[in-house]
């Protein structure tokens, strides 16, 4: 669970307008907009396995691509690790100095056992591949911008914002992403102005929530069960348009309610540089956390709604996992990814 912390403690590094990200790679037009690394992926000694969220899916969903012919591993991105001079530009000092007691990082990763592992090897083996995390949804990002869209085959850690982690969350990397784009990170030509947060996993989004906070620039809407954690009260104020979802709710109207939340959200005069979409798959029928019973197609179709109404009004877009904890997660994400590119959603050079 999220953490009650304070807010208190030393704040995020000072902007700096000529500060370049060395996680804006580049990128060969070879290469699909498809952001993945090895490390993503958690396993020590079983630890992973105390925790329902499969700390494996990542590597399985580009299993499932490779397998289907959409590109070969040679075609994805692979990102950088997020070190800390990218991270204290949204986190404070005191928040990622907190992270080197193995009790705060099991707190935030909802493993009690990680509490008991010496600091150097919860580094290593869990905090590490979250930082892989947030190096590929940070270049995802920008990617989108270059190519019209882009997918990070994980991150969505929308649970952590700048000054605390929880469920499962230790970086902010969808704060990140959104923040180092408006302040010219990425160099000049890439900076925007205004961003849009589409947040459709079943949990509120509270991280980027609190991070956004009276910020005009971002629009946030999110779409989630207020049954389930983290309920949030004192981040509601940032979303923009929010859908107040219940446990158990099913297909047609999940999907009616997201649909208008949507054009109603992208007709109006925000008028977004940049969507962030948070494609969290715990939605799904049986999910013993999300408790809602969206089934595998109807979250292929959600994903396809969300695509269809950025790229038909040429709005970049990015996507993350985020949250699902059923095995079948995997599947369904790559499914969907395929059903984005038989859509002509998604394109990208031919395997070769």
């Amino acid at each position: 669970m999220a953490s009650n912390a304070s807010e208190a403690g030393a704040g995020p590094a000072k902007e700096s307008t000529s500060y370049l990200s060395p996680l804006y790679i580049s990128v060969p037009e070879s290469s699909w907009p498809i952001v993945y690394h090895p490390s993503y992926n958690i396993s020590f000694a079983g630890l992973e396995k105390l925790h329902p969220f499969d700390s494996g899916k990542w590597g399985k969903i580009v299993g499932f691509l490779i397998e289907a012919g959409l590109l070969q591993q040679h075609q994805l991105v692979q990102p950088l690790e997020a070190q800390e001079a990218d991270l204290l530009k949204v986190h404070t000092a005191d928040y990622l100095n907190s992270l080197k007691w193995s009790a705060n990082v099991a707190r935030v990763t909802e493993v009690g056992l990680v509490a008991m592992l010496p600091n150097f090897i919860v580094q290593r083996k869990v905090l590490k591949p979250f930082r892989f995390h947030v190096g590929g949804t940070v270049l995802a990002a920008k990617l989108a911008l270059d190519r019209g869209w882009a997918i990070n085959i994980g991150g969505g850690f929308h649970h952590c914002c700048g000054y605390r982690g929880g469920g499962f969350c230790a970086y902010a990397d969808i704060t990140m992403a959104v923040k180092f784009l408006q302040r010219g990170y990425a160099g000049p030509e890439s900076q925007i102005q205004r961003a849009m947060i589409v947040d459709l996993d079943a949990h509120q989004g509270n991280g980027h929530e609190r991070d956004f906070l009276g910020d005009k620039t971002v629009f946030i809407l999110d779409a989630y069960n207020v049954q389930i954690y983290p309920g949030d009260n004192a981040a509601k104020p940032a979303i923009s348009c929010s859908v107040d979802l219940t446990a158990g709710v099913g297909d047609s109207a999940y999907l009616d309610e997201v649909s208008k939340a949507l054009e109603e959200s992208l007709n109006g005069s925000f008028q977004p540089q940049l969507v962030l979409y948070n494609a969290g798959t715990d939605i799904m029928d049986g999910d013993p956390l999300g408790l809602m019973r969206i089934t595998p197609n109807g979250i292929i179709r959600r994903d396809e709604l969300v695509f269809q109404a950025c790229r038909t009004r040429g709005i970049p877009v990015v996507m993350v996992t985020s949250g699902g904890y059923q095995r079948s997660n995997a599947r369904v994400i790559a499914d969907s990814i395929l059903n984005l590119r038989d859509k002509g959603l998604i394109e990208g050079p031919t395997a070769d």
